[in-house]
């Protein structure tokens, strides 16, 4: 076979990408269709930046999804084929069988691996961890942040400190320790792990809690029903092979029915205790702010229980730069996951994320182009997404 011309490859990728236009197609057509009805976000299709944006996030999203589900791959993307090493964009694989995808289509890497297939696998990395790592740290940031800026005195005091004291350390210097393998090896993660993890679970409660605490008779059935699969939930993101920790047994394996690897589990917790500490600045300081309005107030008044007003209050009216900020700080996640897959910590060697692949790709970098240049593009198109997505967020936030 002959090798593919720049137009072919081309081509042939958008053709790989079929299903990602689709999905995009349908989500873009329902949105526009029904934005009246759809609050904050059907409002960001007003805002030609925020749509940009929009767009560039959702096709990595669902490149990921698809990638994961192996409908874009078009090779394993840890296999090695022999002669494939190096090899540029569009070159036919020799001997490929029958059903075998018959080229390289953004080539071969230093260790004859398909470029194509590990920047679509590297999304799925992205997308797993960037944005649910940052919704933790929002959930910790905002169960501590809004008793400190509600109640202040020597709980602010208290907590303002320890925020303090984790951001008094560089952050790539803070990821670098918890992520060496001598920390590791010390438990220290998952220990962070089992602490930081039962923040969500104490924010839904008291977030269900106090919007229907008038309801015992909704309310309960409803906080057993959340609370238990949330626990559930908890105890299986923390016991690995059956165990807690170490060797204190955990959940049967029929109650725990995943493991998420070692590596993807330090890093997440990294994530989660690294945000943190800025969340919870952001989230006191316009706790402070907002508390001393007419309708905390009038809640007052009324004679609803503190953390009513700071959920249902204080929190609701501070959407619009909390919405902006786990935006752009999904993107300061994604650029983090980057630099240590750079510096290949965390994760395993192994693994197709784009931070590594740019890492690996670098090393010949002068001779060949393609290892590195399709992750590190992928890598900007998705951070430039992020940020565009929080300016139309913004302008639409503060019309609203």
């Amino acid at each position: 076979m002959e090798p593919l011309g720049i137009f072919e490859i081309i081509i042939r990728v958008l053709y790989q990408l079929s299903s990602v236009w689709i999905a995009l197609l349908l989500l873009f057509a329902l949105s526009i269709a029904f934005k009246r009805r759809l609050g904050l976000y059907g409002k960001l299709f007003d805002s030609p930046i925020g749509m940009i944006g929009f767009g560039l996030v959702m096709f990595w999203v669902f490149v990921g999804i698809f990638g994961a589900m192996d409908l874009i791959i078009t090779h394993d993307p840890l296999s090695q084929v022999s002669g494939m090493k190096n090899k540029v964009p569009g070159t036919p694989l020799a001997g490929a069988g029958e059903g075998d995808y018959a080229w390289y289509l953004l080539g071969g890497d230093n260790l004859a691996r398909d470029v194509f297939s590990r920047v679509v696998k590297g999304a799925w990395i992205v997308v797993q961890i960037a944005p649910l790592a940052t919704l933790f740290a929002f959930m910790v940031g905002i169960t501590l942040g809004l008793p400190a800026g509600y109640y202040g005195g020597r709980l602010d005091t208290f907590l303002s400190f320890l925020a303090n004291l984790i951001l008094a350390f560089p952050v790539i210097l803070l990821f670098y320790l918890l992520v060496t393998p001598e920390i590791v090896a010390t438990g220290l993660p998952t220990m962070m792990a089992i602490v930081l993890f039962m923040f969500p679970i104490i924010f839904l409660g008291v977030l269900l809690n106090s919007r229907y605490r008038t309801q015992p008779a909704f309310r309960t059935p409803l906080l057993i029903g959340v609370l238990g699969f949330a626990l559930w939930l908890y105890l299986a993101l923390i016991s690995e092979n059956g165990y807690l920790v170490r060797s204190i047994p955990g959940l049967p394996s029929v109650l725990d029915p995943f493991d998420i690897p070692g590596g993807i589990l330090v890093v997440f917790v990294s994530v989660v205790f690294v945000n943190s500490p800025t969340v919870f600045r952001i989230v006191r300081g316009l706790a402070m702010d907002i508390k001393t309005r007419d309708y905390v107030a009038a809640a007052q008044t009324r004679g609803e229980g503190p953390w009513y007003i700071m959920l249902w209050e204080i929190l609701p009216n501070a959407r619009g730069p909390l919405i902006v900020d786990f935006c752009l700080r999904i993107g300061y996640t994604t650029i983090l996951l980057g630099t240590l897959g750079f510096f290949g910590l965390g994760l395993p060697p192994e693994s197709p994320d784009w931070g590594s692949t740019i890492n690996e790709g670098r090393k010949l970098l002068s001779i060949y182009l393609h290892p590195a240049l399709p992750p590190a593009l992928a890598l900007l198109s998705l951070v430039l997404g992020l940020n565009l997505l929080a300016d139309g967020l913004r302008e639409e936030s503060l019309k609203d």
